[in-house]
């Protein structure tokens, strides 16, 4: 399983926060609705947000397997 480390608050601590992710036309709603919900996302998505940020990508995601 994915996990999203709390990715939309890395996002506003870089000054982007989703009214201006909106406006830029950077992440579309759909995408931002599946961050809240911890829904799965693209790799191009975490590679853009990876670029926002300035994150590395297991700074922004992780893996968990079946037995942790």
């Amino acid at each position: 399983m994915i996990i999203y480390k709390d990715i939309l608050q890395k996002l506003k601590d870089a000054g982007y926060n989703t009214s201006r992710i909106r406006k830029e036309k950077l992440l579309s709603e759909g995408t931002l609705q599946r961050l809240r919900e911890g829904r799965p996302i693209t790799t191009e998505t975490i590679d853009i947000i990876c670029n926002l940020t300035g994150c590395r990508v297991e700074e922004i995601i992780e893996h968990k397997g079946f037995g942790n």
